[in-house]
């Protein structure tokens, strides 16, 4: 799952964060649903599948994919070997499961900053912890040396252009707190304004703020990020008097090729096609066994499944017809997604008009074995009433489809933001249903959480989250195996029937 750094949408009514950091959802119990609510009745292929695909099964997969990085410097990053080899372990796998497998190549980029520097002119030259957003452009040899100027400070600090004063920008470096949009939103508002850059100031913690955008023709000015506290110490003495500074920023961007893998299954109705993705990138810094080992696997676990129970056959007899998929599945594993949903959102603006109604749904599983859970499903139908709206039609039937599986095995849950933080984004920019589950990144356990699915209160739904430690040590297995029956019963049952969707 990508930082919220990266977040961005691609059309305006999909445009506003509720926070820049991911808080905890709010705990809601799940109403009983009625029959209409839940949907199709499980019908025998996807009871099948989920009696067939086992944790343990999938588990092969995360070693092989623990493995990979182990061999290619500790990690499975887009552009790097490691994730080719991710790449061409999933491709060969379906290939010879009888899919029809093809790779989609496109263009990243990546970032290799050579100075970050913030300097405070005049009484000594105070030198400020700096972290050079990614993809920031570079600024002029020796730094760019001007005197602050303070966006406002308010529920959505420097995100509009009423946050910045007219004509108080003109030739200056401007001071905005990091909250409430995109870094994206914050440094075009800035350079709208006049600025010549933009330093973000953190609103928690002692590090500096991490931003960065999904490319290099993202960026305006050049950005980027200190500490709350030095943020805090430069706006007060701002307030009083001129303060000049000198940013100094270095950064290579080098192209480099990575790939998707797209598989599908040879039968069903090419006009109404199942869509299930997860991201198969991990972030440079590990492995990414849970971010995202544990979707891809899970994945690649159904679709094995799914082909052991004949999707692939030409010559299906009587029986075996009765579980052949009615609509055609296709299974995506993107890359590129910790770098701003990049493989996702090239895959959607290659597809026609046509070929976007034939998706029937998008279905996303992205951290699905962290090792302190909760249980998320994507709040399809705005019930929670927090942050972004509802997705589009029928992503409120495939949100009760799961909760109803989950209520039938007894199992706890609650709803999550459509927040742009995975791959649906690009989908449910595009007016395709989506849904799916995740166990949680980087946001805190609640005490009522930690009672309702056990686990440690005040820490981290995933402690190795974008980390070293993000490894075959470090996942809940248990939730691992629930949101591998919740990817197999929504495989099953919409292979088979989509007419909860009102197709």
């Amino acid at each position: 799952m990508r930082d919220i750094r990266h977040h961005r949408r691609s059309i305006p009514a999909l445009a506003a964060l509720a926070a820049a950091a991911v808080a905890a959802p709010v705990l809601i119990a799940a109403a009983p649903a009625s029959a209409h609510e839940r949907g199709p009745r499980e019908g025998r292929l996807a009871k099948e599948l989920v009696e067939e695909v086992t944790a343990r099964g999938a588990y092969r997969h995360l070693e092989k994919f623990q493995k990979i990085a182990d061999a290619n410097g500790g990690n499975r990053a887009a552009g790097t070997p490691g994730h080719a080899a991710s790449a061409a372990y999933v491709h060969d796998t379906l290939k010879k499961a009888g899919y029809q497998v093809s790779y989609q190549d496109f263009d990243i980029f990546e970032a290799h900053t050579r100075t970050e520097r913030t300097t405070v002119l005049g009484d000594g030259g105070r030198e400020l912890a700096t972290a050079a957003f990614t993809f920031t452009p570079s600024t002029p040899a020796g730094g760019l040396s001007a005197p602050l100027a303070l966006a406002r400070v308010d529920d959505t600090p420097g995100c509009t252009a009423d946050d910045y004063p007219a004509g108080a920008f003109a030739g200056k470096i401007a001071l905005v707190k990091r909250g409430a949009c995109t870094f994206v939103e914050k440094e075009r508002a800035a350079a709208a304004a006049g600025a010549l850059g933009v330093i973000v100031y953190n609103h928690s913690g002692t590090t500096p703020v991490r931003g960065g955008f999904s490319s290099p023709a993202e960026a305006v000015i050049p950005s980027a990020g200190i500490t709350l506290a030095d943020g805090e110490a430069l706006a007060g003495a701002a307030a009083k008097g001129e303060v000049k500074v000198r940013l100094d920023l270095d950064q290579e961007h080098v192209k480099k090729t990575t790939r998707n893998v797209i598989a599908e299954t040879r039968g069903g109705r090419a006009d109404r096609v199942v869509t299930v993705g997860a991201h198969l990138d991990s972030v440079p810094e590990g492995p990414g066994i849970n971010d995202n080992g544990s979707g891809s696997a899970g994945l690649l676990e159904v679709a094995l499944k799914l082909a052991d129970e004949g999707a692939n056959k030409k010559d299906a007899n009587k029986k075996d017809k009765g579980k052949q998929p009615a609509n055609k599945v296709r299974f995506a594993w993107w890359s590129a997604e910790e770098l701003g949903l990049l493989g996702s959102e090239h895959y959607v603006a290659q597809l026609s008009d046509r070929q976007k109604k034939d998706i029937a749904l998008y279905l996303n599983f992205d951290m699905i074995a962290s090792p302190n859970p909760a249980q998320f499903v994507y709040d399809g139908d705005d019930s929670d009433k927090t942050g972004e709206g509802a997705g589009p039609a029928g992503s409120a039937q495939i949100e009760a489809l799961i909760n109803g599986f989950l209520d039938r095995k007894g199992i706890p849950h609650e709803g999550s933001d459509f927040d742009g933080r995975s791959d649906y984004g690009p989908f449910i920019a595009n007016g395709i249903p989506a849904g799916g589950t995740f166990t949680g990144a980087e946001g805190i356990k609640t005490p009522e959480q930690a009672k309702r699915y056990g686990g440690t209160a005040g820490a981290a739904y995933d402690p190795n989250y974008h980390g070293a430690g993000d490894d075959l040590r470090n996942l809940d297995l248990k939730a691992f195996d629930t949101n591998l029956d919740v990817i197999a019963h929504a495989v099953g049952t919409y292979a088979r029937d989509l007419s909860s969707l009102g197709k």
